[in-house]
């Protein structure tokens, strides 16, 4: 597993980890993530600092990252509705649940949300509350808020 730490001028730094093919992480930066037996290697991660800064520059709308997606079968399918989520709109926990098979699964939706281990590129910080408040975040809520105003979202 490589790694690199990357600090994004925007929301600070983040830690992008995966392997020659995928990107299996970007979490924001906690001193105590990295493994031991990962390898530090920014060359790895390239493209995807690239798109991010084009992102944070309200550049790109849609990433292009090949994606290593882990987690049960329902966080799966979570993950890949919050893939379909259109820059610049937001859904609720309850959306969510139902675009990922389960309308009635809307708590389980929001803690695989909550479990999301590629942030940013899986867009978990479009999903908000039903009554429109901003729901939490796992990066902090100046950060989802900060997100969703580059995508041009208002929120109440």
């Amino acid at each position: 597993m490589f790694y690199t730490i990357y600090d994004t001028n925007f929301i600070g730094k983040v830690i992008l980890y995966g392997d020659d093919a995928f990107l299996y992480g970007l979490e924001f930066y906690k001193e105590d993530f990295i493994q031991p037996q990962w390898i530090e290697n920014k060359d790895k991660f390239n493209k995807v600092i690239t798109e991010l800064e084009l992102y944070f520059e309200g550049k790109l709308q849609n990433f292009s990252i090949p994606l290593k997606i882990k987690g049960s079968k329902f966080q799966q399918q979570v993950y890949n509705a919050l893939l379909q989520i259109p820059y610049g709109k937001t859904i609720s926990y309850k959306e969510l649940a139902k675009s990922a098979g389960n309308q009635k699964a809307y708590r389980a939706a929001g803690n695989a949300n909550g479990k999301n281990h590629i942030a940013i590129i899986i867009p978990c910080h479009r999903v908000i509350a039903s009554d429109g408040s901003i729901g939490g975040y796992g990066g902090g809520l100046f950060i989802k808020r900060k997100l969703l105003n580059l995508e041009g979202v208002c929120l109440v």
